[in-house]
């Protein structure tokens, strides 16, 4: 007698699955809950206990953990001193296992989810015997992805599951525990204070994702290139973002649209931004959002062909009609009107229109290297006005300390080093990446033209030299804000006193790398 013993989770297809199973000769074995499915079902099939003659005790954790199951599952075949020991102890081997593990991410997801919840969650039998037959694959099949079972169920009936497929699905069943482990340790130190370095980051740290797909390349074609997501997307956020409409997503389209998703879900009121090689060209908040639009595509109309549109509330029938004369790549947003997405769509076959779901938790930022991975908090925080101070005689205007606060938040979405001019709480003109500040201001000097008179400007870092002051002021730009900390802040500050111009300093950076 030889055993199949099936125990997953997920019962999706399991019963055509164990029929396959049952018709290439293996006599079924299985736990409670799958027991009365199968059994349900018409089929032959015999509950662990049985089998062990141990029953199910503390409320169902422990079934499977019994030296009848785990023999039957470690012993090598080709080992006659492993296959008499069976036979002395009167074991039956176990060439199959089909199983997969509790839900522990979307139960800790639920709104109202418990820590005993989180505990009962924690498979404890299904993550070892997935183990045990996936260390002795050689042996034993091991299969944890209903996706598999076609695939499996035809070699089976056709004579047998190759050393090579084999392989895979042991690989694929270990991959499957740690992402599971992963997802438990991540929950647990989540409750730690992450205030703490040695609890933030932990000697050892693992990233749980699952495969969304498989892209058609990289960022180059000759890169290949795939999303993978937390929860398979159900987490929200752009890698879980549902396309609506147009061609599929490309790598870049969803770094682009990611930083056109984020720089927006972090504002408090209606808010538009454009967004061009993950540089946010176009930033503007109004309570009209057709408005919001059109003063965010006027921050660079130029840049703004062929870039992608991120918004923070439902797309309205009007701000699609103002959409029509510009080609877009990649529209992403909560929501649509119904009319809005039909013009959309009707706009151009290949537009991408994703919705897109807030992030249910804001995950650390890993940043890959040669050899390695950096990993930070991301920069999602509101800042301590506490710390900010005017440092200048003058002091900004109502407005403009308005359009201040809306540009130090832009300015922490553009790349180092940044400078962002605004008006109107409207990105106007912008400079980023450049090796130094000054380039930068003359960037965002040239892009605004004459809207640079009467904006403001933010900066990502201190001001080393007033240089960059004098350029903004030459061009009427009226106020700044920016960290402290340079050798030469005494210098910066009695420029701007000189220039007539207010200054913030915040106290705080917001680099972008």
């Amino acid at each position: 007698m030889t055993f199949a013993l099936l125990s997953p989770y997920d019962k999706s297809g399991l019963v055509e699955f164990a029929r396959v199973i049952k018709d290439a000769g293996y006599d079924l074995l299985s736990t409670g809950g799958t027991h009365a499915v199968l059994a349900g079902a018409g089929l032959p099939v015999r509950q662990v206990a049985d089998v062990t003659g141990s029953p199910e005790i503390l409320d169902g954790r422990v079934k499977t953990l019994h030296p009848v199951i785990h023999g039957g599952l470690l012993a090598r075949r080709s080992d006659p001193d492993h296959m008499a020991q069976l036979e002395d102890q009167g074991i039956e081997p176990i060439d199959i296992v089909v199983g997969n593990l509790y839900p522990f991410r979307e139960t800790v997801a639920r709104p109202g989810a418990s820590f005993e919840d989180a505990l009962e969650n924690i498979d404890i039998g299904g993550p070892t015997m997935i183990r045990a037959a996936a260390k002795n694959h050689p042996d034993v099949v091991v299969v944890v992805d209903p996706d598999d079972y076609e695939r499996v169920g035809a070699m089976l009936a056709s004579g047998g599951v190759s050393g090579e497929e084999r392989r895979r699905l042991a690989a694929k069943a270990f991959q499957h525990v740690a992402l599971y482990d992963t997802a438990v340790a991540s929950y647990l130190r989540d409750a730690a204070d992450d205030s703490d370095p040695s609890q933030l980051f932990p000697d050892e740290f693992t990233a749980g994702f699952k495969l969304r797909g498989v892209l058609r390349y990289g960022e180059n074609p000759h890169q290949p290139g795939a999303l993978y997501s937390r929860d398979g997307g159900t987490g929200g956020g752009i890698a879980g973002a549902e396309l609506l409409h147009g061609r599929a997503m490309s790598y870049i389209n969803y770094l682009d649209a990611d930083a056109a998703w984020t720089s927006v879900a972090m504002l408090p009121s209606t808010a538009v931004s454009v967004v061009k090689h993950a540089n946010t060209c176009g930033l503007a908040m109004h309570a009209d959002q057709t408005e919001a639009y059109r003063r965010a595509f006027a921050g660079d109309p130029v840049s703004a062909y062929g870039g992608i549109v991120g918004f923070n509330s439902t797309v309205t029938v009007e701000t699609a009609e103002a959409m029509r004369p510009v080609f877009y790549e990649v529209v992403a947003a909560p929501g649509y009107e119904p009319e809005a997405l039909e013009i959309l769509k009707k706009k151009s076959r290949n537009l991408r229109l994703l919705r897109v779901v807030p992030e249910s938790e804001i995950g650390l930022a890993l940043h890959t290297v040669s050899g390695g991975v950096l990993i930070q908090a991301p920069d999602r925080g509101e800042d301590d006005r506490s710390l900010w101070k005017v440092v200048t005689e003058r002091q900004p205007t109502e407005d403009e300390r308005a359009d201040l606060e809306f540009a130090w938040h832009a300015c922490r979405l553009i790349k180092s080093n940044a400078i962002v001019l605004v008006k109107a709480r409207a990105i106007v003109g912008m400079g980023a990446g450049q090796p130094n500040r000054v380039n930068s201001a003359h960037l965002a000097v040239r892009a605004a033209a004459d809207a640079a008179a009467g904006s403001v400007l933010a900066s990502d870092a201190f001001f080393p030299f007033p240089d960059t002051l004098e350029l903004a002021a030459e061009a009427g730009v009226k106020a700044a804000i920016s960290p402290a900390g340079s050798i030469r802040d005494d210098e910066v500050v009695a420029a701007a006193n000189r220039l007539g111009m207010a200054v913030i300093m915040t106290g705080n950076r917001h680099f972008l790398h």
